[in-house]
């Protein structure tokens, strides 16, 4: 296995911030949790990571014009969360983009680390698995990525996993992720009043 140099030089950060948020009822992204917005958890959770750039993938630009990041509207519209991946891959600027929800609070820097430390020649994908399922939405894909994501979408196989088959994934598991998040808690996105509330619990207790 032949390890990438790690650098600045590698890494782009794609929130993506689309999604109707039908459960919810309004806009996830600018939900507040203990006082502060969804997507300024993960900003600010993730800012530190040595990546080379920050981006945001959102159909409504204005909206999200305060946080001071370049943004960009879905190359292809109408496509969902694969859709977003897809935006934020042809326009990063760099070869591997790590890709998170803009409504996962609680994720963990140390976690993102060690998946960023994961990149090598020989690996697409890299995605912890909860329960074996993968977290598409919290996940490091590279520009290779770029041509069955594109064949994906042309036929309407909207399912973020779908195309993983097609491509050298390194799965981390909870066996892998255990040292930097135990309770799995830092995958946890939110979709409900009631998950929210249960989010507002996780925040205040004693971690």
């Amino acid at each position: 296995m032949t390890r990438l140099v790690k650098s600045e030089a590698d890494i782009t950060l794609a929130i993506i911030a689309g999604g109707q948020s039908r459960r919810m009822g309004r806009d996830k992204a600018f939900v507040e949790l203990g006082g502060k917005p969804l997507i300024e958890h993960v900003i600010q959770r993730s800012a530190d990571l040595g990546q080379a750039e920050t981006i945001i993938i959102t159909n409504n630009p204005a909206q999200y014009q305060h946080l001071g990041l370049p943004m960009y509207r879905d190359v292809l519209p109408d496509k969902g969360s694969l859709g977003g991946i897809y935006t934020a891959l042809i326009t990063a600027k760099r070869p591997n983009t790590l890709v998170l929800a803009c409504d996962m609070p609680f994720v963990n820097a140390d976690l993102l680390r060690f998946m960023i430390s994961q990149i090598d020649d020989d690996t697409d994908i890299v995605v912890p698995r909860v329960d074996g399922y993968p977290q598409g939405l919290h996940a490091i894909y590279k520009k290779t990525c770029i041509k069955p994501i594109a064949e994906g979408l042309a036929a309407d196989r909207l399912k973020i996993i779908r195309f993983y088959d097609q491509m050298r994934v390194r799965y981390l598991d909870e066996s892998d992720y255990a040292t930097f998040d135990a309770d799995g808690c830092c995958f946890t996105n939110l979709n409900t009043p009631a998950e929210l509330a249960d989010a507002e619990r996780l925040l205040g207790a004693p971690r």
